[in-house]
């Protein structure tokens, strides 16, 4: 992770685009690739959104590249570690839906009670 980190800093850096990265700026970019990557599942059915032509997975994996790098920027420009951030939400999660009480079910944590 810190290898892609560097990366993208280099990047950003390289274009002197550190000045646009508030983030605000960071967030609303990110909202706007998330709706990019939604858009290409807009319409189709639930079978046809896990069988994508290889065309279509192609341009749903550049926006989900798109997502990640954003998300990083905006984690470094707040001095979060992403990683850090994924299993301590994962651990919260786990106490929020224990398996035993939510398993094959979707409803949010404070309905299963």
């Amino acid at each position: 992770m810190k290898k892609l980190v560097d990366e993208v800093r280099q990047f950003r850096e390289e274009r002197d685009w550190e000045q646009f990265h508030s983030p605000k700026n960071l967030a609303m970019a990110l909202m706007v690739e998330c709706a990019e990557l939604a858009e290409h599942f807009q319409w189709l059915t639930q079978e046809e959104s896990r069988n994508l032509s290889p065309g279509k997975k192609e341009a749903v994996k550049e926006e989900i590249a798109d997502v990640l790098v954003y998300l990083i920027n905006l984690a470094e420009k707040l001095d979060i570690d992403l990683l850090d951030a994924a299993w301590e939400k994962i651990a919260q999660n786990r106490k929020k839906y224990p398996a035993d009480k939510v398993r094959g079910k979707s409803s949010k944590y404070h309905e299963y009670e």
